[in-house]
């Protein structure tokens, strides 16, 4: 007889119980809802100087192409959609938390929110400047009109 009893407990206590489960995937789909909707907040000196270089990396990859296809490509920007494109290149997004402003010659200029700099063959380029900022710091990117040289520079 003991080893009946023994052998009814034993059956028992194998296996979970429904409420052991429910309570299991309701942890773990709380852990999952938490992992995936987790967005890194928007770091304000990162931000700024990874959108700098972006755009740095931008111009030059524009003058670039301009010397080895010998021919004027432009880097068109968009300072109302936060947007730039190299030549017929992809459109790229940039952060819309930043200000932009753009100062160039009259001739590249669409529009006061759209605007680029054409590099030519030789390197050269029309010239002109970009402004960044973030509410506390300002990037400001120069463009040599004579060398195309991009020049980056923390504005007090």
């Amino acid at each position: 007889m003991p080893f009946v009893r023994l052998r009814q407990r034993r059956q028992r206590q194998e296996g979970f119980t429904l409420l052991e489960i429910v309570v299991t995937l309701t942890i773990l789909g709380l852990a999952m809802v938490l992992v995936v909707g987790y967005k890194p907040p928007w770091s304000r000196g990162l931000g700024l100087r990874g959108t700098a270089a972006e755009i740095v990396s931008g111009l030059r990859a524009a003058r670039s192409e301009a010397i080895v296809r010998n021919r004027p490509v432009s880097f068109e920007i968009d300072l109302n959609s936060h947007r730039f494109q190299i030549g017929s290149g992809p459109v790229r997004q940039l952060p819309t938390e930043l200000t932009m402003t753009l100062v160039t010659v009259a001739g590249v200029r669409r529009s006061s929110q759209l605007g680029g700099i054409r590099f030519n063959p030789d390197g050269s380029s029309t010239g002109g400047r970009l402004s960044l900022a973030d509410g506390r710091h300002t990037i400001a990117l120069g463009i040599d009109w004579l060398t195309g040289r991009v020049i980056v520079s923390d504005v007090p």
